[in-house]
């Protein structure tokens, strides 16, 4: 059974993509595995909506093959006294990452996302990944 995905992603389509998921904050993220912070990472786009229209970023992780979305909750904009927009800053606790599987080079993760650009752009691209890495076998 996966663990509870944090209230701000539920209904994002994660629970049941991927034996992988786990939903853990940036920093607990990169300090389980120190080789996460001295890799390269390829981003695979910032603007991946889900069916509640929470904004994800996939990344790849060169050096662990770690395929991983990082949601982050849409933050309070606010109207001050004299009229300026204020806009409520995020701590990195509120960075959340899931890694969704595996894959093992940088050419197998292009041909496993091969027409993600058009999938990011729908409004449930989160689905159409979640179903993506289940058909290629990455995720189960």
């Amino acid at each position: 059974m996966a663990p509870p995905i944090p209230p701000h992603l539920r209904g994002s389509g994660l629970r049941g993509a991927t034996r992988y998921a786990r939903a853990v904050n940036i920093e607990d993220f990169y300090a389980a595995d120190e080789r996460r912070r001295a890799s390269a990472e390829i981003e695979f786009g910032q603007d991946w909506h889900d069916a509640s229209k929470a904004r994800f970023e996939l990344s790849w992780v060169q050096d662990t093959g770690e395929l991983y979305l990082m949601g982050e909750p849409t933050p309070s904009v606010y109207e001050d006294p004299v009229g300026d927009y204020e806009v409520d800053s995020m701590t990195n606790d509120e960075l959340v990452v899931t890694v969704l599987g595996v894959v093992p080079t940088h050419d197998a993760v292009e041909e496993v996302l091969k027409g993600w650009a058009e999938a990011m752009a729908q409004p449930e691209g989160v689905e159409w990944l979640t179903e993506r890495l289940r058909t290629t076998g990455v995720a189960t």
